[in-house]
């Protein structure tokens, strides 16, 4: 028979068992926990180009990777715009101006691309400020705008992108590979989408590129 003191040694590692597995999981919650996939398709993918070229120049879809890419001597993506060039997706369908929304892709950005957005949560009413978040690329680094790092040594590989936007409380969260890297309070209300690909800002690289896939958008349950 176990003598009382191992007994309680072994009560003891039996409650911290329980209460180990019980900050995993805590840990471990996933973004998109509480939200419900919205449906996607091709209809909900608007593809925004340089207006002088045809889409099959800068934008493909094979094995359900997009990939978009542009120059920086390109074209805005319609006559007369004063934007920079840009080969984006517009989400349509799901714009928004109440509840908490996501938005989740897998981006791999290829080394050389800089100076460029890569995903927006960007405003529909025309007015300024045109977008309450930029994600964009310099020299490898993921930034919030062109200021704080969200995510270094970016290149190369698939990344995890979730952004979640509560609009009524006015915040923004990034995650990367389901880790929080980045919460910024919005810029007031509006009706809100998402857009994800390449729009040149500043020092850019002559050629830029993102690829995505697993594109998804969730709405808050409830």
């Amino acid at each position: 028979m176990a003598s009382p003191v191992w007994l309680h040694f072994l009560t003891l590692l039996a409650s911290f068992s329980i209460m180990k597995d019980s900050d995993f999981s805590f840990c471990n919650a996933e973004p998109t926990d509480g939200f419900v996939p919205l449906q996607l398709s091709d209809a909900n993918l608007e593809l925004q180009k340089p207006y002088n070229v045809p889409l099959a120049d800068r934008y493909s879809y094979v094995n359900g990777v997009h990939r978009l890419w542009v120059y920086s001597t390109d074209k805005p993506f319609k006559a007369g715009s004063p934007t920079d060039p840009r080969t984006e997706i517009r989400i349509k369908g799901y714009d928004y101006s109440s509840g908490i929304w996501q938005f989740e892709g897998y981006v791999f950005v290829p080394s050389g691309t800089s100076g460029t957005s890569i995903m927006q949560v960007h405003r529909a009413d025309g007015e300024k400020p045109a977008t309450d978040l930029m994600l964009m690329i310099f020299n490898g680094e993921l930034r919030f705008y062109s200021g704080e790092v969200v995510e270094s040594n970016f290149y190369d590989r698939w990344v995890r992108v979730n952004v979640v936007h509560d609009v009524d409380a006015n915040k923004l969260t990034t995650f990367i590979n389901g880790v929080k890297k980045l919460e910024v309070d919005g810029k007031g209300t509006s009706d809100f989408y998402f857009k994800c690909g390449v729009y040149a800002q500043h020092d850019d690289s002559y050629y830029m590129e993102s690829r995505w896939r697993d594109i998804k958008i969730y709405k808050k349950d409830g």
